[in-house]
């Protein structure tokens, strides 16, 4: 499976370039995806323990609506369509829509066959964001989170592995699917890093234990 690579908006071929342009989307790597560049764990071991420890914070006054997501990238294209298109393979676009195009989730390691079966979750989810910090944000800065594609916080994965994990910290959630745990923890640590928001207790030590499957 490709790997995640930033920045993300790249141009990749001559052709891919001036299809896209015709349709003003985004032209983001159609060879990589939402995982990170493979890591020595012990630099991740040493960014965790550079997270600041805290107690949850309340959900109060917490809505989706405060993270404003899936921001236009062009006529018909939004962040949706450019991760659909760069964590698939063979794809396929109608103007700037992904149609068509196989894609292999990482947190159960399902492979989906068309973008209706694909969910694009948000690694570090948008409530737990809300608890760890983002609830001190401005809507421009949570906008800015929930679209980020130049960190590995957006991942087209199965829906029902995004349904399942919902919100929960990996103290609580990790994917079935236990190969990706050490992608899934280096991921999760590098989002928490760059915008700087808390760990709980439980939550860094299993994030930790992911990291032993490096």
């Amino acid at each position: 499976m490709p790997r995640y690579n930033a920045p993300l908006v790249l141009t990749v071929t001559l052709a891919l370039t001036g299809s896209l342009a015709l349709t003003g989307c985004e032209v983001v790597d159609a060879g990589a995806t939402g995982g990170s560049t493979p890591t020595d764990a012990t630099d991740t071991h040493a960014e965790l323990d550079g997270l600041t420890v805290a107690a949850a914070g309340s959900m109060k006054g917490y809505t989706r609506e405060k993270f404003p997501h899936w921001r236009d990238t062009g006529s018909n294209c939004d962040v949706r369509d450019s991760v659909l298109e760069r964590d698939g393979e063979k794809v396929k676009r109608s103007g700037c829509n992904v149609v068509a195009g196989t894609w292999r989730s990482l947190y159960d390691d399902e492979v989906l066959n068309s973008p209706t079966k694909v969910d694009i979750d948000h690694m570090v989810p948008l409530a737990n964001a809300w608890r760890s910090g983002a609830s001190k944000w401005d809507n421009d800065k949570r906008g800015d989170f929930a679209n980020d594609l130049d960190r590995p916080q957006l991942i087209a994965v199965s829906a029902s592995s995004n349904r399942s994990k919902g919100d929960q910290d990996p103290s609580t959630w990790k994917p079935p699917a236990r190969d990706s745990w050490c992608t899934y923890a280096q991921d999760w640590v590098t989002v928490k890093s760059y915008w700087k928001l808390t760990v709980t207790e439980k939550e860094k030590v299993a994030l930790n234990d992911m990291l032993e499957t490096c």
